[in-house]
C-alpha cells in the first residue's frame, strides 16, 4: 500500500509540474525524497536503523548514477555538435540544399527524406523541428499542401534519426542503461528499420504525388541567400560524423572530430570570432533579430543540462528500487507475463504505461529499464534484445502520445496540432513491423550473434 501511496504522490507530481510549466526536475526530486522514505521503513522492518538504512540507499544510487556517467558525458557532448552545426552553418546548407531539390509532387517525400538524413546525422529530433520542420510547414502553407499531412511526414523523419542515429542522446541512454554496444544497437535498429522505412517511403510518394505542391516560395530561398553563408564547406562536419561510425570510429571520438571540423569551418569560413565560437558552444545560438536567422536559436552544453539532472536524479531511484526491492512484485508479475505473452507484448504494454504515466522518453525508457531488465534476463532474454525490443517500442511510442513532450514540442514547433499524428506512419510501422519480424528475422539468438560478431 505504501509503494502505491508514493507512486500517486509522485505521479500527481508530475502532471502538477507539466501542467504549470515547470522543469521536470522538480518532480523527479519531489519523487527521490518519497522513495527514499519510503524505503528507509522498508529497510527499518528488516532490522537496518535509519541512519545505516539512508547510507546503503545513497551508496546503492551512486552506483546506477557511476554507470550512467558514460552517457551523460556522450549527452553533453552531443549539446555541443548541436551548437557546433549551427555556426559552422551545417543544418542551413541542408535546408537549402534540400529546398532547392524540390519538386511539385515530390514534395512530401523530400520532406520525409531530408528529416531522416538531418535527424541522423545531428541525432535530435528538437532539434530537426524546429529547424527543417519549420522551413517545411513555411512552404507547405504558402505552397497549398496541407499542413498536417506535412507536419506527420516530418515527425516521422525526426524521429527516424532520434531513434537510430550514433549520436542521438535516447539511443546513446539505451545502450548505457542496458550496458550494450551503441553501434551494435544502431546495426540492429537499421535491420528493424528497413522494412517500415521502405513502406513508409512508398506511402509517402504516393501521398506526395497526390498533393503537389503549387510553388516553392522564392522569398524563403532568397532570404536564406541574404541571411546565411551558404558554403560548401559547411557539409564538412556533418560528412565526418557520418563517415567516422562506418569505419568503427567510436561515438565520442566521431562527434568530437565534428566538433572540432565545425569549429574550423565557422571560423575560417563564417568568419565567427573564436571567443564567440566557444560562447556558443556552451550557451547555444541566439540570434537578436526576428527573421529566419532564428530558426537556429538553440543548442549548446546548457541545453543538455536539464536532461544530464533527469538522468542522474532517475539512476539514483534505480538504486533505491534494486537496494528494498520494493517492486518486486510487480517484477514477478512482469515476469510471468513475459512467460505467457511474450517479453515483446510485456515491452509495448510497459512502454505504453510509462510514457502515458511520465510523459517523458528519458524517464520512460528508464523506468522501462528498471521493470524489465531482470523479468528478460530470468526468462531466458539478453540485454540486447531489451535494448532493441526498447528502441522499437518506448523510444517511439512516447512520440505519438499528445501530452507527452516528445509529441507536442515538435508539434509546437510546426504549429499544428494532434491531428498531424495520423500521418506520421513510420512512428506506427517501427512498432508493428517488428512485433509480426521479431520471432523470424530478430530473435534472441539472433541478437546474441549480432553481438559477437561486432
Amino acid at each position: 500500500m505504501g509503494l502505491i501511496i508514493v507512486f500517486v504522490l509522485f505521479i500527481a507530481g508530475m502532471i502538477t509540474a507539466i501542467a504549470l510549466g515547470l522543469s521536470m526536475i522538480l518532480p523527479l526530486l519531489f519523487g527521490l525524497i518519497l522513495f527514499t522514505l519510503l524505503g528507509l521503513y522498508v529497510l527499518k522492518k528488516s532490522g537496518i536503523g535509519y541512519g545505516k538504512g539512508l547510507l546503503e540507499l545513497s551508496k546503492w544510487s551512486w552506483g546506477s548514477i557511476k554507470d550512467s556517467l558514460v552517457v551523460i558525458e556522450v549527452m553533453l557532448i552531443i549539446g555541443f555538435i548541436t551548437a557546433a552545426w549551427r555556426i559552422s552553418g551545417t543544418i542551413t546548407v541542408f535546408v537549402y540544399y534540400g529546398i532547392k531539390v524540390i519538386v511539385p509532387p515530390a514534395f512530401l517525400l523530400i520532406a520525409f527524406l531530408l528529416s531522416c538524413l538531418l535527424s541522423y546525422a545531428l541525432g535530435t529530433s528538437f532539434g530537426v523541428a524546429g529547424t527543417l520542420g519549420v522551413i517545411f510547414m513555411a512552404l507547405a502553407r504558402s505552397g497549398g499542401v496541407d499542413p498536417l499531412i506535412t507536419a506527420g511526414v516530418v515527425m516521422s523523419g525526426i524521429y527516424f534519426g532520434d531513434r537510430g542515429s550514433p549520436v542521438s542522446s535516447s539511443a546513446n541512454m539505451v545502450a548505457g542503461i542496458t550496458k550494450t554496444d551503441i553501434m551494435v544497437n544502431v546495426k540492429l535498429m537499421f535491420k528493424s528499420a528497413a522494412l517500415p522505412f521502405t513502406i513508409t517511403t512508398i506511402i509517402y510518394a504516393i501521398v506526395s504525388y497526390m498533393n503537389p505542391i503549387s510553388h516553392v516560395d522564392s522569398a524563403i530561398v532568397h532570404e536564406f541567400e541574404s541571411a546565411f553563408t551558404l558554403s560548401p564547406w559547411s557539409f564538412l562536419p556533418a560528412a565526418v560524423m557520418l563517415l567516422l561510425p562506418l569505419l568503427k570510429v567510436g561515438v565520442i571520438l566521431s562527434i568530437t572530430a565534428s566538433i572540432l571540423t565545425s569549429v574550423a569551418v565557422a571560423f575560417f569560413v563564417e568568419h565567427v570570432a573564436f571567443l564567440e565560437i566557444v560562447r556558443i558552444l556552451f550557451f547555444g545560438y541566439h540570434t537578436t533579430g526576428t527573421g529566419l536567422g532564428t530558426i537556429l536559436n538553440g543548442g549548446g552544453l546548457c541545453s543538455m543540462l536539464e536532461i544530464a539532472a533527469i538522468l542522474v536524479i532517475s539512476c539514483a531511484y534505480s538504486g533505491i528500487f534494486n537496494r528494498t526491492e520494493m517492486l518486486k512484485s510487480l517484477l514477478d508479475l512482469i515476469e510471468k507475463s513475459c512467460t505467457k505473452v511474450g517479453r515483446l507484448a510485456v515491452t509495448f504494454l510497459v512502454s505504453a504505461a510509462t510514457c502515458c504515466i511520465f510523459c517523458n522518453q528519458t524517464i520512460a525508457t528508464l523506468m522501462c529499464n528498471d521493470l524489465l531488465m531482470k523479468p528478460y534476463l530470468n526468462t531466458g532474454g539478453s540485454r540486447q534484445e531489451l535494448a532493441i525490443d526498447m528502441e522499437n517500442t518506448v523510444i517511439i511510442i512516447v512520440g505519438l502520445i499528445p501530452w507527452c513532450i516528445a509529441c507536442s514540442v515538435p508539434l509546437t514547433f510546426m504549429g499544428v496540432g494532434i491531428g498531424a499524428l495520423p500521418w506520421a506512419f513510420y512512428m506506427y510501422l517501427v512498432p508493428a513491423c517488428y512485433f509480426f519480424t521479431k520471432k523470424r528475422w530478430f530473435s534472441n539468438r539472433a541478437h546474441v550473434a549480432a553481438d559477437q560478431s561486432d
